[in-house]
């Protein structure tokens, strides 16, 4: 499996599919993440899936091969996370026996073609059959021949490898074997997490909530508010009123420290002005320009391109929603 690949079209689904192809793609990335060995990971982007979208587990395991997936990996892992509370419990013998049945049914190039048609009993009659590589070697537990034969498959059929139950155990102690590797799965929770709270933006209602949240995932303090002399006395020395959302925040936090990606916003007596452009931040990453009568906030990042946010609260809030998902 192509890592790259697949979590950039993965992160793309969730942001732009429709909501039952946004599931069907966390339920394969969660599968695909506990298959790999990483149940953290998986149970991450589960629960976040569910926190996000309000969505139901049950929306993950809505057919035979997932719910038997994830009864086999719990088996095998010992216990059954919270948010596998609303799955229903499942006969793992009868499920194995199934399974079995399926992997060692013979395939043929006309399956599913003729579903629910009359003459499906005649098609199954005369089509000729053939082994499934795939299946065989899930039959015979050889993970090595199962991976390489996924080696370049977009979406790897996992739901069938972890519904497997004498490969369970393996998988579940790092077998790995798409090679993601032990970074990977972290990686891709965080970036799908990230792609959800995009697609369903939430913040705190009201600034001193906002703030503080920021500052609590950070693991900091904020400042104290700016005084009204140091307020008044700045907007005298640069020659303008600040802008409302930008004076609303000072008055909950005078500027704030730094953290790994983000620069320390100033406090009220170190902001300086060239032309109509606000410096709020050092270095001087973070703009508020004044043009055309409005106010708009410019996050300056010279490899990646900068960024215009519609208001000094909207970057805040992106901030926000970051440090959320990587917490």
């Amino acid at each position: 499996m192509q890592r790259d690949e697949y979590l950039e079209t993965a992160v793309r689904d969730v942001l732009v599919a429709d909501e039952p192809a946004v599931d069907r793609r966390i339920a394969h990335a969660a599968l695909l993440l506990a298959a790999s060995g990483d149940a953290e990971a998986a149970d991450r982007l589960v629960t976040q899936w569910q926190a996000i979208t309000d969505r139901p587990a049950s929306a993950l395991a809505d057919d035979a091969f997932r719910a038997r997936a994830w009864a086999m990996l719990f088996e095998a892992r010992g216990h059954r996370p919270q948010w596998a509370d609303a799955l229903p419990p499942l006969d793992l013998a009868a499920e194995e026996r199934a399974h079995n049945s399926f992997l060692a049914r013979r395939v043929s190039d006309l399956d599913g073609l003729f579903d629910g048609s009359p003459i499906a009993g005649i098609v199954s009659e005369i089509a000729p059959e053939r082994s499934d590589p795939v299946r065989d070697a899930l039959a015979a537990g050889d993970l090595d021949t199962w991976a390489a034969l996924m080696e370049n498959h977009p979406n790897p059929d996992v739901a069938a490898l972890a519904a497997t139950r004498s490969l369970t155990a393996r998988l579940v102690a790092g077998a790995d074997p798409l090679y993601l590797g032990p970074d990977w799965p972290g990686q891709c929770a965080g970036a799908l997490i990230a792609a959800l709270r995009e697609r369903h933006p939430t913040s705190p209602a009201a600034w001193p909530e906002l703030v503080a949240s920021i500052v609590r995932l950070r693991g900091q303090h904020a400042p104290a508010p700016v005084s009204p002399a140091d307020l008044a006395a700045a907007e005298q020395r640069l020659g303008f009123r600040l802008p409302e959302d930008y004076r609303e925040f000072l008055a909950v936090a005078d500027g704030l420290p730094a953290d790994v990606v983000f620069p320390r916003l100033l406090p009220a007596r170190e902001l300086r002005a060239e032309g109509t452009v606000l410096i709020v931040a050092d270095p001087a990453t973070i703009l508020l320009a004044h043009t055309g009568g409005d106010w708009r906030t410019v996050e300056v990042d010279l490899t990646f391109g900068s960024t215009a946010h519609p208001s000094f609260r909207a970057l805040l809030e992106r901030h926000y929603r970051l440090l959320e998902a990587s917490a």
